[in-house]
């Protein structure tokens, strides 16, 4: 795996990657569970970003709702 952070859009195009890779089953069992491993953090990762992006909006959101009854 990849020591530098990605960006959310890195970790997607990777887990395509690591998908399409996967599904032509052209590789050995072990090449596979790591593909599988890598996909996983990769997952994990993109939630993460997700939450933390959604949780921003959320506060963007309640703020501006508490402007606006000013």
């Amino acid at each position: 795996m990849a020591a530098k952070a990605m960006s959310f859009e890195e970790s997607m195009d990777k887990l395509s990657k690591i998908v399409a890779q996967l599904e032509k089953g052209e590789t050995s069992l072990e090449e596979s569970l790591k593909l599988f491993e890598e996909g996983t953090i990769l997952v994990g990762q993109c939630y993460k970003k997700l939450e933390k992006a959604e949780q921003k909006i959320r506060t963007v959101s309640e703020k501006e709702s508490l402007g606006g009854e000013e």
